[in-house]
């Protein structure tokens, strides 16, 4: 007699992979997939409707301008209604306008204020997503396995921007700009109705507040009476000022000029970003005890790909330097997702995330503006050179304060203890002590 088949096994998901979490992971797979190659297809667009390199960095301007200028807005409006809306609100003004870019592409001969008035609108619905979306994230997950979930979420993200930008190259050399950025439309699309999907019942209504300048006032006494909050705003809108100056000015030049033209430097960023891969795979079992202390010494190999550079290294070596500062990063911004989980109000999150990225990307335009004429003062070499030693400078000046050395992971046996502590010394005051 024949043995019946076996049923099939069903795969379970862990338990802290909630319908939410599912549904902004898929949906930031989706966007990533698109954005990263739409990135590509606007520089390209630029440069076939007649446009320079000077051109190409007016477009990239007008998109980060707004996402600087309507950060804080964005973070406040975030926390003062559900965040699902806003993030597909959000995702609407980006499939437009990227819709309507494409548009413009495919039929005709785009104008360059019609391109930098386009990609503005992407901007500032970034900026209005941004702090939504991180909010969002941070409020889907819960107990101990947050490490792990913030891990994969990143490793699916930076997977997909890898996929994105590698699809999005092939497809302007086989279609056209044009019509990739009618995919990245569709992408938003798509991300958007699955973004509308997301459960917000467990979330606390929120109180009426005093408007919008009293949310924002709010939002900054949250990170100014954290001094390890602040110290590494502070920190990072220095390294990601530099870093950007150094991968977005002078990597090219390097590479045009020193390793063979643009395909070694396409190589160093590739590596690059399979290192965030494997940083996330990493923290995907890694735990570390003290979240910032771990998370801030990872922010020195930062300084390695500028240092690499100013040498130059060969291409090989300036792949393994990138893929190694990839990982870095990755243990750096999954340790600081899970500090900002553990520590920050629920109802603050959006808010905290808006500073939080205002302070990594208020410094960065200027940064990119000034990196030429720094090169033709100082030299490149030595520009690089001060960016890696800016790095390490200011990296090493936040392990000065007590807060990022000694903030510990809050496990469920300290959490208990700590309960049981504050029990204790509410019974030892008394109802006077309570009162005063």
């Amino acid at each position: 007699m024949t043995p019946p088949a076996a049923a099939p096994r069903r795969v379970r998901r862990p338990e802290w992979a909630g319908r939410n979490y599912v549904l902004l992971t898929a949906a930031a797979i989706v966007t990533n997939l698109g954005t990263h190659g739409a990135l590509i297809a606007a520089a390209f667009a630029v440069l076939e409707a007649g446009g320079d390199g000077g051109d190409v960095g007016l477009v990239a301007a007008a998109r980060t301008l707004p996402l600087v200028l309507f950060l804080l807005i964005g973070g406040a409006i975030a926390d003062r209604v559900p965040r699902h809306r806003v993030m597909v609100a959000a995702n609407a003004l980006n499939c437009l306008s990227q819709a309507a870019f494409a548009f413009l592409v495919l039929t005709g001969d785009p104008q360059l204020w019609q391109m930098m008035l386009l990609t503005g609108l992407c901007g500032a619905g970034q900026a209005f997503f941004n702090p939504a979306a991180e909010g969002m994230l941070l409020s889907s997950v819960s107990g101990e396995q947050a490490n792990r979930a913030f891990a994969l979420f990143r490793m699916a993200m930076h997977g997909a921007a890898i996929g994105g930008a590698a699809l999005g190259g092939a497809l302007i050399a086989a279609v056209g700009p044009g019509w990739v950025l009618a995919v990245d439309a569709a992408a938003f699309a798509l991300a958007g109705a699955l973004r509308a999907f997301l459960d917000v019942s467990h979330i606390a209504p929120r109180e009426p507040g005093g408007g919008m300048l009293s949310d924002l006032r709010e939002g900054w006494r949250e990170v100014i009476g954290r001094p390890w909050l602040w110290s590494i705003v502070l920190q990072f809108s220095v390294v990601v000022a530099v870093v950007g100056a150094a991968e977005a000015v002078y990597g090219p030049l390097v590479a045009e000029d020193e390793l063979g033209g643009a395909a070694p430097w396409g190589l160093a960023l590739a590596a690059f970003g399979a290192g965030t891969v494997g940083g996330a795979l990493v923290m995907m079992r890694w735990k570390p005890r003290r979240l910032l202390l771990a998370g801030t010494l990872c922010v020195f190999p930062l300084a390695l790909p500028s240092a690499a550079l100013a040498v130059p290294l060969p291409v090989a070596g300036l792949a393994a330097v990138m893929f190694f500062s990839g990982i870095a990063i990755e243990v750096f911004g999954v340790s600081w997702m899970t500090a900002l989980h553990q520590e920050i109000p629920e109802e603050k999150f959006s808010r905290v995330s808006a500073y939080d990225w205002f302070g990594s990307v208020a410094m960065l335009p200027l940064a990119t503006a000034v990196a030429g004429p720094v090169e033709s003062l100082v030299g490149r070499h030595e520009a690089l050179w001060g960016c890696a030693a800016l790095v390490v400078l200011v990296t090493a000046a936040v392990l000065f304060v007590p807060d990022v050395r000694h903030l510990t992971r809050r496990t469920h046996e300290v959490a208990k203890a700590e309960a049981a502590a504050l029990a204790v010394s509410a019974d030892a005051e008394g109802p006077a002590g309570r009162l005063g």
